[in-house]
């Protein structure tokens, strides 16, 4: 790197900085945590794409699908189940949660069922989203350090300090629209580390006729995942499915975007968006993947460069090594956006969940005094990440692995809640939690004494464990149980249902087809 890249990465910098000011004017709890509700579909879609599209996906997911043994195009199949997942949210979870005005998504089951469920589960979140994105930030500073003459403790610091002062000052819209920003900014990145991979690898005839052919195949509907086997198509619908509308429907993170729409068509349109969008960039960054890890294979000193315990080097070490000064810069940048947009979304979610579900339950705060605790919770939280970032070491890689299966022991239990409270009536407080306790607990055991099944089903076992348990026990148990708001759809819905179903076929028939479409 040289002066132009670094004059490149402080503009970009100071841009945001700029950003949070522009929206600091936020006054009241929906101004704050949901930019008062006037967000469209466009904006809404790209930030939680630009959150789903994370720096270790921008940076680990190549290197898999090119380097890593045993990788290959089967990460596509971690895209199968969105559309569906999209589809369920739209027409069954996230509507009736909507109409009722709330912040955190786990004041749904106060209302529904006991103030314990609510607490429990935003207290799992709050911890666990916190710890997570510590890990995420330390992976992403180790790459930087390994590209960039600056100390891993000062790039820590910057990627956590720029992004908590503007999503301090700007709340929800400086978030959104950060992420706005970021999400162009980084598949710009993944266009331009794609072309410059295809120019020094000779070009896409060169590409075909030297790409590892066993890495093109995506779809394996042999693995069921019961015998230490992983990325079947089975297992990566059906577990997915539950992981994603888990992770979309039922996580802060997530919803709160969704809160922050205008109105529910507002809200059909970005999870229609979100269905459509996620795979195209998904297949985009896999090609990149795929064109680099072959260059990789033709050329010694790149290979050389790249330890053979750190694959995940490849696509920094490629930014550092083939792109010209001024574009290093641009790609810098495009992996701070990845990271800065994961930490502002967590910063802003976890912040509401404190708030709201720690201090404002009985809604008895005055604007001011829930603004004062909301910048409290905000900066907690960002230092919070920071700091243990510090912490983190040598462990990252480890621990990245353990937060994936921790929250697959999680998302199907507490989506199977979200189930009860919204669409089986006579489920009750006593066996939700019982029914939640349970879940987690056979998951733990599969965990624990069975890693032969594959972590993805946890999400599917754990909900079905969850739904048996709670109804089992409301009707052996009878118990008073409030009702809220049931679920339903309209002539648009059925448009997008056609739709998401119709899209789940293509991209399967795309994934099975791309050996022969490269």
């Amino acid at each position: 790197m040289n002066i132009l890249d670094y004059i490149v990465i402080a503009c970009y910098i100071i841009g945001f900085l700029l950003l949070g000011r522009a929206f600091k004017n936020a006054s009241s709890r929906e101004d704050y945590f949901l930019g008062g509700r006037s967000f469209h579909w466009f904006p809404l879609s790209m930030s939680t794409a630009a959150t789903q599209l994370s720096a270790i996906s921008f940076i680990s997911a190549p290197a898999f699908v090119g380097l890593k043994e045993g990788g290959g195009m089967k990460w596509l199949t971690f895209e199968f189940a969105v559309p569906l997942a999209m589809l369920f949210l739209m027409v069954y979870l996230v509507p009736p949660m909507f109409k009722m005005g709330i912040v955190s998504v786990y004041e749904y089951l106060e209302n529904r069922f006991s103030t314990s469920t609510r607490v429990l589960l935003s207290s799992v979140f709050q911890v666990s989203r916190g710890f997570a994105t510590s890990v995420m930030i330390y992976t992403v500073a180790l790459i930087l350090t390994s590209v960039m003459d600056v100390p891993m403790w000062f790039t820590i610091i910057i990627i956590g300090l720029v992004t908590l002062i503007y999503s301090y000052q700007g709340g929800m819209k400086a978030v959104v629209y950060g992420d706005v920003i970021q999400m162009i900014i980084l598949f710009l990145g993944i266009i331009i580390c794609l072309g410059f991979g295809l120019y020094h690898l000779g070009g896409w005839d060169d590409f075909t006729n030297y790409v590892d052919r066993d890495r093109l195949q995506a779809v394996d509907f042999g693995s069921m995942g019961f015998s230490n086997d992983e990325f079947g198509f089975w297992p990566m619908v059906i577990g997915g499915f539950f992981l994603y509308a888990s992770y979309y429907g039922t996580d802060q993170s997530q919803v709160q975007r969704l809160f922050s729409a205008k109105d529910i068509p507002t809200v059909r349109k970005a999870l229609l968006c979100n269905g459509l969008m996620r795979f195209p960039i998904t297949l985009t960054y896999c090609i990149m993947g795929l064109i680099i890890g072959t260059l990789v294979m033709r050329a010694p000193e790149f290979k050389a460069m790249i330890p053979v315990d750190k694959p995940d080097l490849m696509i920094p070490i490629f930014i550092r090594e083939y792109l010209p000064h001024g574009v290093i810069g641009v790609l810098m940048v495009a992996i701070f956006s990845a990271a800065m947009s994961s930490l502002s979304s967590t910063i802003n979610s976890l912040s509401a969940a404190s708030v709201e579900d720690f201090f404002n339950r009985d809604k008895n705060l005055d604007d001011q005094t829930y603004q004062r605790y909301s910048k409290i919770a905000a900066v907690f939280w960002g230092v919070f990440c920071i700091v243990f970032a510090f912490f983190t070491g040598d462990i990252a890689k480890t621990v990245i692995e353990a937060i994936n299966k921790i929250g697959s022991v999680f998302y199907g239990p507490i989506l199977a809640t979200f189930i009860c409270a919204i669409g089986i009536k006579r489920t009750h407080s006593l066996g939700v939690n019982l029914g939640l306790i349970t879940g987690v607990l056979v998951n733990v055991i599969l965990w624990q004494f069975h890693p032969e099944i594959f972590w993805f089903w946890w999400n599917a076992i754990g909900a079905v464990v969850t739904l048996a348990v709670a109804v089992l026990t409301s009707m052996i148990i009878p118990r008073e149980s409030k009702t809220m708001q049931t679920f339903g759809f309209d002539k648009a819905g059925l448009t997008n249902i056609i739709l998401l179903l119709g899209y789940f076929v293509l991209i399967v028939i795309i994934s099975i087809a791309i050996p022969s479409l490269i």
